[in-house]
Parts: structure tokens; C-alpha cells; sequence
């Protein structure tokens, strides 16, 4: 039996135009780019080679004596992922339902959704610097920094969570007479927990990326120590930082992804 496979769709003029003038636009761009650049490239060259010849073998060269309090640094780096990602995934909740259409209403959700998207609009880094200055260089700042920044992105991903809801479920109870708290408890948080605890925890695996970073300007995590040793040049010490840091990320991506597995 022959087959007829359908003719091919011929593009355009017009298409293979377009798609050569973005080509083109997009080249110009980058170098447009990087002539506005006003950095010797020669030197700068250079200088990277050297600090490579530096640097680099001395990554390679951990300072396994550092372990104890490279271990335990770290470890404050998880405690504070942890404690913010749970205080944003708690505070996400409320905000999302206020920012679901078919929970407030096209309208009334609007003021909802406005707060969450000027909550993402601040960067964890910018978050932390507030804090430090309102709170002092400690943990404490970071946690909340962590917790403000994740409560933005986990309020918007669970409103359309909430969004997607099997709405014929919903309608059934209300037809039997189901009030809207029974409507709430059994039709609704049945279908959105698991979903909701599924982002919670990839969410928390982005935050021990964040919480490493935060460290930089004080707000606690195995950033003060990066800060530290590359102030030093002690870069040594920087290679097992390195390493735990690639231990703990790897460890905590494997065991989410099981887990989340396990939920959904």
C-alpha cells in the first residue's frame, strides 16, 4: 500500500523576508553591543589568562581542612531556604486565591494579581539589601528576603493552580447543596494541594540557589564565606566551597524530583 505523503508548505517570500531581517537585526544587535563597549579587549584577555593560570588549579586544589566549617555554613544556607520557602509557600495560599479568576471574579481578582506581580518585581539580592539595613547582617534577613521574593512566584503559579480547577466537581457539590466551605474542603483543596506542594518543594530547590548568593551582602548562607575567600584570594578554600555547594544542590534536585514524583 502506497502512502501520499501531503506536499510540503511552501513559506512565503514574505516569511523567508521576515525571517532575514530578525537574523540580521539580531547580529547587528550584538555587535552594536559589544563596540559600545568601552573595555580594552586586549588586556582584558590577558588579565583573564592570568587569573586563570592563578585561579584555576587552586580550585582544583580543595582546602579539605575547611570541610567542618564549610558543612556547617551550608548548612544555614538550607535552614534558610527552608524557613523562607515555607513562610512563602504559606503566605502564597491566601494570595493566590485573591488572584484566582474564578475564585474573586475578573475584576475583583485584579488587585490580587497587581500585588503579586509588584512582589516578583523586586530580586532576591535587592530584597536582601533591604532587609540587612532593616534587620542587621544576619540570617534572619536572608529568610526574609527568601520569603518575600518566593511568595510573589508561588502566589501566581497556585492562582492558576486554582485556575484549572475541574470546575464540573465544583458545580456537582453546589447542586447537592454543599455551602461554599464544604465547596472549599471538598471540591477544591483536594484538587490543588498536591500541585501545591509540588511547587513548594521545586521552589525551595530555586531558593538554596538564592540563599547562597544572599550571603554576599550580608544576609547569612555560605555567601559571607565566598566573600571571605575571595577577598583573601584564598582560593583554595573557595574550591570546597565549590563542592558543597554542588554536593548539597545535586542531593536536594534528586530529592525533590523523587518526591515530587511521588505527589503529582
Amino acid at each position: 500500500m502506497n502512502l501520499t505523503l501531503p506536499p510540503k508548505p511552501k513559506n512565503s517570500l514574505f516569511k523567508k523576508l521576515r525571517a532575514i531581517v530578525i537574523t540580521i537585526s539580531i547580529i547587528a544587535l550584538y555587535i552594536w553591543t559589544f563596540l559600545g563597549i568601552d573595555l580594552d579587549w586586549e588586556k582584558a584577555i590577558n588579565k583573564l589568562i592570568q587569573q586563570f593560570d592563578k585561579v584555576i588549579p587552586m580550585l582544583f586544589s580543595p582546602d579539605w581542612s575547611a570541610t567542618g566549617e564549610v558543612a556547617l555554613t551550608m548548612l544555614e544556607t538550607i535552614f534558610i531556604a527552608f524557613a523562607g520557602s515555607l513562610m512563602a509557600a504559606i503566605l502564597a495560599v491566601p494570595l493566590s486565591f485573591l488572584a484566582a479568576n474564578n475564585m474573586m471574579g475578573k475584576y475583583l481578582s485584579m488587585p490580587g494579581k497587581w500585588l503579586l506581580s509588584a512582589i516578583r518585581a523586586f530580586p532576591d539580592l535587592i530584597l536582601a539589601i533591604l532587609f540587612v539595613v532593616a534587620v542587621g547582617p544576619n540570617a534572619f534577613a536572608g529568610v526574609l528576603a527568601i520569603a518575600i521574593g518566593s511568595t510573589g512566584m508561588l502566589g501566581k503559579l497556585f492562582s492558576e493552580i486554582i485556575e484549572q480547577i475541574d470546575k464540573d466537581v465544583v458545580q456537582g457539590m453546589q447542586a447537592n447543596g454543599a455551602n461554599r466551605t464544604q465547596v472549599l474542603f471538598y471540591a477544591v483543596l483536594p484538587q490543588i494541594i498536591p500541585e501545591f506542594l509540588s511547587y513548594a518543594i521545586y521552589r525551595f530547590e530555586v531558593d538554596i540557589r538564592a540563599s547562597s548568593i544572599l550571603g554576599i551582602v550580608g544576609a547569612g548562607g555560605i555567601g559571607t564565606m565566598i566573600v571571605f575567600a575571595s577577598a583573601n584570594d584564598n582560593w583554595s578554600q573557595m574550591g570546597t566551597i565549590l563542592v558543597g555547594i554542588i554536593v548539597v544542590v545535586t542531593v536536594i534536585d534528586f530529592t525533590s524530583a523523587f518526591i515530587r514524583k511521588r505527589i503529582v
